[in-house]
């Protein structure tokens, strides 16, 4: 492992350190997306923390914003729904405003009195009694995919394993058609991308697949409802007085935050965890020696990688932050990426320690009550992986760099060049 790949990305990393520290924080527009696509976001998160931890952005493209990077602050943002607003209508949970014409709302992006009530719907999917349902059959499928890899030839990590995995998840849990449920992936794909991704030709496009996905989940709600109760997500939504009458756009905001929340999360951390141990060899080593350490292995996996970058507020009144004045109306961004790697709250928060004394002190998940529904599960995917993956090989490879998303949202990767030798 590393080679040519490590030095180049050495030297990426002093340039970044060096354009860091000499860009004035009057300049700094830390939700560029081609900061997360390089990975040379660090440092310019590092320096806010020490010296503007509560950060006026004016230079962005797409509107000026509050960055919010120490890991107190964010709890308080969190925390304070009331002062500071999810709601679509004022421009929802992603540093961008929501477009009109993409205006699906869903609970993650609603205040209450309306969000914990859909919020509840689909919780009982996720207590530990039904995750102890599910167990068996994630291990099934897990074993069935990592027995499938191929041994003495580089694949994509990404497409083989963390893809094919939580969309199968996925498939459970709407009890959706099981040949087509690579749409779900694609579905999730074009709700987060930006419009330099790649990932859409124009919006034309991206308008017609996101209706073809709203008709797909109208015909399967149109079963469900008048259907026995079963105990999928969308036969839950389509029997709980809650959300019942949802029109079709609420509809489909609620499944679109299950189908991002499900796939974005568990794929990228899943990808992530073989970059972490790549890079981290002696962790890797400490694994291999102990695998029980992979119930501290999966959080501390889940902070270091924080697959969701950011997540977006909007003042509803004047307040105050680390000194700052905000204003009713602002943008405020909780940096959860920032968060994770504050080092007065978590101790060496810059190095990967597989066995920490309390890996679940992160915030990848949120706070207050828009903390991720599904976290137990994600945890749970990616610990039954791992846990197959020891059982069968001494390593998995990293042959190459990852290509990133283009996101200051996701953050996460299109590929992962790996090799297992048998």
């Amino acid at each position: 492992m590393g080679g040519a790949s490590s030095i180049s990305r050495d030297q990426r990393m002093r340039a970044a350190r060096e354009m860091a520290y000499a860009t004035p924080l009057s300049e700094f527009h830390p939700g560029d997306p081609e900061l997360f696509r390089t990975d040379t976001l660090w440092p310019y998160f590092e320096r806010l923390r020490n010296e503007e931890p509560v950060h006026f952005c004016t230079t962005s493209p797409v509107g000026s914003y509050w960055s919010v990077t120490k890991y107190n602050d964010i709890v308080h943002v969190d925390a304070n729904p009331a002062i500071f607003s999810s709601d679509l209508k004022l421009g929802g949970i992603m540093l961008r405003d929501a477009a009109p014409e993409y205006e699906w709302p869903s609970f993650i992006a609603m205040d209450e009195p309306e969000h914990t009530p859909q919020r509840k719907s689909v919780a009982p999917m996720f207590t530990p009694t039904h995750l102890d349902v599910l167990e068996a059959s994630i291990r099934e499928r897990s074993q069935d995919v990592v027995d499938k890899l191929p041994r003495n030839e580089t694949f994509n990590f990404v497409d083989r394993v963390s893809v094919e995995l939580t969309t199968q998840m996925l498939a459970v849990l709407f009890d959706f058609p099981w040949e087509e449920r690579r749409k779900l992936t694609r579905w999730s794909d074009i709700v987060t991308a930006l419009p330099k991704s790649m990932v859409y030709a124009n919006e034309a496009q991206r308008m017609t697949e996101l209706r073809e996905c709203a008709d797909y989940f109208t015909r399967l709600w149109n079963e469900r409802i008048n259907a026995e109760p079963k105990s999928d997500l969308i036969s839950m939504m389509a029997h709980s007085d809650a959300t019942r009458q949802m029109d079709r756009a609420n509809l489909l905001g609620n499944l679109l935050l299950l189908i991002v929340g499900g796939n974005d999360t568990t794929r990228n951390s899943m990808t992530g965890s073989v970059l972490a141990l790549s890079e981290n060899p002696g962790e890797f080593d400490k694994l291999r020696r102990n695998p029980s350490l992979v119930d501290s292995f999966v959080p501390e996996v889940i902070r270091w990688q924080t697959p969701l970058a950011h997540m977006r507020r909007t003042a509803t009144q004047d307040a105050e932050l680390g000194g700052k004045q905000i204003k009713k109306g602002d943008r405020v961004v909780m940096w959860y990426v920032s968060g994770n790697r504050d080092s007065e709250v978590i101790d060496n928060a810059d190095s990967f320690i597989i066995d920490r004394a309390h890996p679940r002190k992160h915030v990848s998940f949120g706070f207050g009550i828009h903390r991720c529904v599904g976290m137990r599960l994600a945890e749970l995917q990616l610990k039954i992986v791992w846990e197959e993956i020891l059982k069968r090989f001494d390593g998995i490879e990293v042959v190459g760099e990852p290509k990133r998303v283009y996101s200051s949202f996701v953050k996460g990767y299109e590929t992962l060049p790996v090799r297992i030798n048998a």
